[in-house]
Parts: structure tokens; sequence; C-alpha cells
């Protein structure tokens, strides 16, 4: 059951292989005002969201209209060239490669007789001279532009916006974007940009509009499933759509790269007809098994001092950052989290399901030391998870073990969160699941355990006060209701200084309506 196109995760798309929605995304007639108008603008989106095939689109929509010379250049090569006598040549030899290769008129005069010894006018300059040259204006399209640094960045953003402000006398560029995963105007703040190399103002202050990509909706991603289905006959039934949509919130990646799992791993050997939501359940694990690059270049940024200061309280539920700080503009504009619906949280399940797998993993793997003693048989009876007896354990190890595990994680906040979810992990790895909620501010973490048909709400949160426990048992009880369960449990860790362990530990069973609560102080 295979046709001409496929599911692509790859890369970018390209229309006569891939499926795809359109690829300018809805944006084309703002994007082509801004062209019209000699503008420069900026766009930027989280990494493999469409950036680099709305700009391949672009192009060709703007090639195939006639009045203007469009070039689409992809920057990537010059990461990590700060010295700008390496970094600026290196940008006009990659731009008069791409020009030849777009066969845009007179390609190899680009940058000949320009004095690269002087890296702080040759773009400019290279520019001017074949902008004069050439017969339609150019509109030039810069990919991956973010990945510019140092000096490089400076004299090249300080280069464009020269002959931007004198193009009425000089001819350049008619219109320009600079596209990349972050906002490139927010770049000068980490180079320390000072007063002796730029003045005050930002070095690209001209930009005329600043626009990100949005993910897929729901109807764009049934869209995206239906050429599948007009192509080979399989239908993704309207609950997998439904699935894939709350799982990935749109993400394109995501989309894309469930959808080629069920085609090509799960349905691949026998053809089926149609794609269920239990098979995208079953594509989101072995994806997130699997770890592909998309998961791991993203989870590296874990390690990040300026990553962890935002992703930490979104774990822990506190709410201890300025969210115009420049560390929460990387993390956002990265894609890990979202701010859409007021708090801030994992920009999507499967993403927040990643980034607690991957800072509990080796806690998880030292709990499932043979000869541990808590072994997971002793929490299965009769193919019944026992979360009382499995909660009652993990007390223990916690009072046993709090001070040696926290100390082994710089999401130091977190820890409490992070350890107990590598405790359930390991006990329904193979046989169930763990659904999370996680978001900054709110004062707790939810998590749902589904286990043999079942499911087992628990919420996590930190007692630092009185009220903690009566405010624990009115949002327990609160998912509950969401979850259409009767039966909870509420783990408080008291982080306060002043009790002892034995005040700490306990197991209290309350009610509230009709609803039974266990709580399990750590």
């Amino acid at each position: 059951m295979s046709g001409k196109r496929s599911f692509n995760a790859e890369g970018p798309c390209i229309p006569a292989e891939h499926y795809m929605i359109d690829a300018l995304r809805g944006m084309d007639r703002q994007l082509l005002s801004l062209v019209d108008d000699k503008k420069f603008f900026v766009i930027h989106a989280a990494r493999q969201s469409g950036k680099t095939t709305l700009l391949r689109g672009l192009a060709r929509r703007i090639r195939a209209e006639g009045k203007y010379h469009a070039l689409y250049c992809s920057l990537e090569n010059v990461s990590r060239m700060e010295d700008a006598s390496i970094g600026i040549p290196a940008i006009i030899d990659i731009l008069n490669s791409s020009l030849i290769r777009y066969d845009i008129p007179d390609a190899r005069s680009f940058g000949s007789g320009i004095d690269i010894s002087s890296p702080y006018n040759a773009l400019q300059d290279a520019f001017v001279a074949y902008c004069c040259a050439l017969d339609k204006p150019l509109v030039v399209l810069l990919d991956e532009a973010d990945c510019l640094s140092g000096d490089t960045l400076i004299s090249f953003l300080s280069q464009l916006r020269n002959g931007y402000v004198n193009r009425a006398e000089v001819p350049f560029v008619n219109s320009l974007a600079l596209v990349g995963m972050r906002n490139i105007q927010d770049l000068h703040n980490e180079y320390c940009i000072s007063t002796q190399t730029l003045g005050n103002s930002i070095p690209f202050n001209i930009v005329a509009d600043t626009m990100t990509l949005s993910n897929f909706t729901r109807d764009e991603i049934a869209g995206l499933y239906a050429q599948h289905t007009a192509d080979t006959g399989q239908v993704f039934e309207e609950e997998a759509v439904d699935m894939v949509w709350e799982q990935t919130c749109g993400q394109p990646w995501l989309v894309n790269a469930i959808a080629k799992t069920i085609v090509k791993t799960i349905t691949a050997d026998t053809p089926q007809t149609l794609a269920t939501a239990a098979m995208v359940s079953e594509a989101i694990q072995i994806l997130i098994l699997r770890n592909d690059a998309h998961f791991d270049s993203l989870m590296a940024r874990l390690d990040e001092e300026r990553v962890r200061k935002v992703i930490e309280p979104v774990i822990a539920g506190s709410d201890t950052y300025d969210r115009n700080s420049g560390d929460f503009k990387y993390v956002r504009d990265m894609g890990l989290i979202r701010t859409d619906r007021g708090a801030v949280e994992p920009a999507n399940p499967i993403y927040g399901e990643i980034i607690v797998r991957t800072l509990s993993r080796n806690t998880q793997e030292d709990i499932g030391h043979d000869g541990n003693p808590y072994p997971i048989p002793r929490y299965v009876n009769d193919g019944v998870l026992d979360m009382g007896v499995l909660l009652r354990d993990f007390q223990v190890f916690w009072r046993e073990n709090e001070a040696i595990w926290q100390k082994k994680y710089d999401y130091r906040e977190a820890a409490p969160q992070l350890i107990m979810q590598a405790f359930l992990q390991r006990v329904v790895n193979g046989g169930g699941s763990i659904s999370r909620e996680m978001a900054a501010a709110t004062g707790r973490v939810d998590l749902c355990v589904e286990y043999a048909g079942r499911r087992y709400p628990i919420e996590l949160k930190i007692r630092r006060d009185g009220k903690t426990y009566a405010g624990g048992l009115e949002q327990t009880a609160s998912y509950m209701d969401k979850l259409g369960c009767t039966e909870g449990w509420l783990v408080l860790f008291d982080q306060r200084q002043e009790p002892i362990w034995e005040e700490k530990l306990y197991v209290n069973t309350e009610k509230v309506g009709d609803k039974t609560i266990t709580v399990i102080g750590c």
C-alpha cells in the first residue's frame, strides 16, 4: 500500500515527492506584499517546523511571477565562524554558489573584484556591484541566519543595514528575509554588542515585520493525511487524527513522523485500510524509544543553564522567571515550551514526556539495578497495578535516598518530581504509560498512570506551608473529575526545614465528595 508520495520527516518537503500542506502556510499575501514594498523582514520558528519548505516555496512563487530574481541560500556552513575576516568571505562564497545554482544572470560575477581584505565593507560592496548590473531587482531569502555569531554577525547585520539605508542612491537588494530558529534581532544581546562597536541601536533595526510559523491546525493535519488516503486508500480514522492533534499540538515534524511510522513500520508488513488511534499511540512510543535526531538535538539543550532556568519551573510547577528575559525567549523560540494557553508548559505532551524521561533516565536505570529492594513484580497482582504498595515503597525509598539523589540533579528544584516519575516509569515500562500535565505557576504536577486498562491519577506537590495539604486535596479532586476517576493519590514532598522524618512520613485516606484520595507524605 505505497503511493508515489510519502510522509517526510527528514528535511524540506518536495511537492512531487511528499505529502504537504501549502508551502507558504497561508502567508503568501503578506510575504509578497513585503517583497513588493521593498521591505527587509524576519521569520523565526522552531527547528523542523517548515521554514525551509516555506522559503523555497516563496522563491518559486516569486520567480514564477517574473518581476524579480529570487535567491534562496542557507548560511548554515558559516556557523561558528566568529571572525569577520573569515565569516564574511565565506558568506560571499556561499551566495555566489547559490546564485550559480539557481541560474541567476551573471552569477559568477558576484563578489569578483571585491577587496575581501576589508570584511566590514565586502558584502555590501558585492551586493551593490551585482545589483547594479541585474536586469531585475533581487530578492534574497537567507535561511539559518541565526547560526551567525560574534564579529561576523555584527559585520553582516551592519552591512545589510548600510546597504538598505543608502539604496535610494546606490542599488542594493530589493527585499531580504533573515530566517532561523531565533529572532536575529535578539542575538545582539548574546554577543555583547557594546556602544564602542555599534552604538546604542540594534544593528538590524530596519525590520519591517517579524513573523513566526504556526503549527498545523487540526484541519491541516486531517488534510495532510487525506492526501495519503487519496493515494493509497488507507484512512486515518477521526479518533486517530484527534490523538495526533492532542499529542503533537500540530508540530509539523511530529505530525509527519507519526504518520510515517504507522505507514512504514506498523502497517508495512500487514497493510491495513484503517489507521487507528491505537496505532498512533504505538507510533508515539516507537518514536520516543527510538530517540531520533529531532528529539536528541532538542534534549541536548537541557544541559544548558539558560534552558534549565526555564524548564525546571515547568516540571516543578513553580514560577520563578521573567517571561521577557533572553533565556525565556531562547527556550520559547527553540520550540520547547508554549504560552498560548496562559501557563508556561511543554510545547506538546510528547516533548513533555521526552523531557522527563531524559532528565530522569539515569535515576530510572539506577533504581532498576538487579538486587534492588523494590522489584517490579511486587506491584502487579493478577494484571492489576497495586498503586498503594508502590507509593508506600517510594516513600521508604525517598527517606533513604532523598539527600543523595537530589544532589545528583542539576534540576534541583524539580528533583522530587523527576525521581518520583523515574520510580513510576520503571514499573509501567512495557505494560502501561504515564501521561503528564506540567505547567509553571500551577504549584503541582498531574500524572495519570494507565495500566491494563485502568487509570491511576496522581498529583505531586511540594509542601511549603500548612495550606498545602488542603489545597492539594482540592486540586487532586479536580484532576480526578477531569479523568472520571473516584480513586486518586496525592504525594506531598515536605521541603520545610523544621519537621523531622517521623512527621513527614504518613499515609492518610481522605474523602472529598464521592472521591477517595490517599495522601502519601514524603
